[in-house]
């Protein structure tokens, strides 16, 4: 089973040579791989807006068994695992089939079918490592996905890479968030830089906290939980920003903006 592209031409480009180009220019000036990476946050707009950041979170991204990708659904499916492989113009990306099968996790293609979530992360895993096996996994709730996968990569003793798909604050009448109409860059980057500051500190509580209290609205709040909880599962223990700015600073317009950061977990 192969799950056809959804956004490609919208998101980012459909064609084999342009697309290579696109994400060679995402990646210019962008320092080469940690070996020591676990996972990563990396944002899932439309290249033009988020592939620079995308590409800072994927540099850093070394050779694994299993890329296990989190996302979330935007249509409000619940947890949810797919079978099938992924293509996008650059290839097919195989299913981790061993690995996403015994994940105790409902299977649900319609939901995967119509999320861009996870989607637009793979051209980038595809451009860094052709021959990556994912397990694609849709979030609407994360206690106990960490638990999971965490038995799961032991039980069959794969080398995991945790890859969790978020956008930080929209802020504008079109996500009808508005907390402030001045210095609106100001303002955005402090919100956003307090809710990385408690990522950065693996404070998952902290976090969820935070978006509850200041109803920042962080598009992959249960991914990047989800990511927070296998951290300490995982013994990770240091997270570093390597990139953020807003949709407002690429267009000079803020009335509507998204934050899009790179973090990584090592």
């Amino acid at each position: 089973m192969i799950r056809k592209p959804v956004v490609a031409g919208m998101f980012y480009e459909n064609d084999f040579k342009r697309l290579n180009k696109q994400i060679e220019e995402c990646f210019k000036g962008v320092k080469e791989a940690n070996e020591k990476v676990k996972a990563i946050i990396s944002p899932h707009a439309g290249y033009a807006f988020s592939g620079k950041a995308a590409a800072h979170s994927f540099s850093n991204l070394p050779i694994a068994d299993t890329y296990v990708v989190i996302g979330l659904s935007h249509q409000g499916y619940f947890n949810c695992k797919s079978l099938a492989d992924f293509e996008t113009p650059l290839g097919v990306l195989k299913n981790d089939q061993y690995f996403t099968q015994e994940l105790k996790l409902d299977v649900n293609e319609t939901a995967h079918k119509q999320e861009h979530s996870i989607e637009v992360q793979l051209p980038f895993l595809q451009h860094v490592h052709p021959e990556a096996r994912i397990v694609p996994i849709l979030v609407s709730d994360h206690k106990g996905i960490a638990e999971e996968i965490v038995r799961v990569c032991k039980e069959i003793k794969r080398k995991i890479i945790l890859i969790a798909s978020s956008d930080f604050t929209h802020y504008g009448p079109n996500y009808d968030y508005v907390p402030f109409r001045d210095f609106v860059k100001k303002n955005l980057y402090e919100l956003d830089k307090k809710a990385i500051e408690y990522i950065l500190d693996l404070d998952k509580k902290g976090f969820r906290d935070y978006l509850n209290r200041t109803g920042a609205t962080v598009c992959g709040k249960e991914p990047v939980s989800v990511l927070l909880d296998h951290a300490k599962l995982a013994g990770i223990k240091k997270a570093r920003l390597l990139d953020y700015y807003t949709s407002g600073d690429v267009i000079n317009d803020y009335t509507n903006a998204v934050g899009y950061a790179s973090i990584v977990f090592e």
